[in-house]
């Protein structure tokens, strides 16, 4: 299952944010990005339990992201 994580993260903490999620192995793809949100990451999981420990065990963890929203994949 394809995740898409868009995150609003406090002035300054963009790069630590990036560098801790970039180690994680749910995530394939991240990226800092302009506009209404700081972040933008794309995590694979096996399903939505595994998103919610994602979620819950990580996301929720690192310190400085403020708003994060998720968006999961299609398969149209």
């Amino acid at each position: 299952m394809e995740v898409f994580i868009l995150l609003v993260v406090h002035p300054g903490q963009e790069d630590e944010v990036y560098r801790m999620l970039k180690e994680r192995p749910e995530v394939k793809e991240v990226y800092k990005v302009y506009g209404d949100y700081d972040i933008v990451a794309r995590i694979s999981v096996n399903g939505i339990k595994d998103l919610d420990k994602f979620h819950d065990n990580v996301l929720r963890k690192i310190p400085g992201i403020e708003i994060s929203e998720t968006l999961i994949a299609s398969s149209y």
